[in-house]
């Protein structure tokens, strides 16, 4: 439902107001990988406000040090903040559209994500809150997905069984085969095209597709 905004652009023009430094876009977008691959692997460790600031600090150096030695010696603290404002989420254009209709159907809608503590933060930010009827990430449970224990965790938060449940998800390991591993029928969402879904799994292009998907 979520997607990351394209964090380089803003990451150059934060070093260069917060501190005067000039990078480029290429330098820019190689310290962001970087960032986001010690992130996923970290962001289990984000489970309350105090731990993710401590993460989100972790994150900034890792930045930090991705970038031209000129930066080695920026504030961590100053960093972190950059960094917050350069990593912005947006909602899908087809997601809220999509909520709302199965609202209008009377299904209960739960998120599930692999995430820190801060996604009820970005499911508020886009205004997708209020057509949830609970979300959870894998930082509060201690379980990510394809781990069935998330899903299972969700489940209990609305009381639904599995096996009245539909998993929408873009990845096919962690949504798709997770969710059928924990019970739930699944549904993969490929956005680009050619992803390979496993036997049974319905895939469609667009969240605009999903009301009939539920069918």
């Amino acid at each position: 439902m979520l997607a990351l905004e394209p964090p380089a652009p803003r990451l150059v023009a934060g070093l260069a107001e917060r501190f005067g430094l000039r990078v480029t876009q290429e330098e820019a977008g190689d310290a962001v990988i970087a960032e986001i691959a010690y992130y996923r692997a970290h962001l289990h460790e984000g489970r309350d406000p105090e731990a993710l600031a401590a993460l989100r600090r972790r994150c900034a150096g890792v930045l930090r040090d991705a970038l031209p030695p000129r930066a080695r010696e920026l504030d961590p603290d100053a960093m972190a903040e950059v960094l917050l404002d350069a990593i912005r989420f947006s909602a899908y254009p087809d997601a809220a559209p999509a909520l709302r209709a199965l609202r209008d159907r009377g299904l209960v809608l739960v998120a599930i994500s692999n995430w820190d503590v801060s996604l009820h933060e970005q499911l508020a930010a886009t205004g997708l809150t209020g057509l949830l009827d609970a979300a959870v990430s894998s930082a509060e449970v201690g379980a990510a997905k394809p781990d069935p224990a998330i899903f299972a965790h969700a489940l209990g938060l609305v009381g639904i069984p599995p096996e009245a449940a539909l998993h929408v998800g873009d990845d096919v390991v962690a949504d798709a085969e997770g969710a059928r591993a924990a019970g739930l029928r699944a549904v993969l969402v490929d956005r680009v095209g050619g992803a390979v879904a496993p036997s049974g799994v319905a895939t469609i292009a667009s969240l605009a597709e999903l009301e009939t998907a539920c069918a």
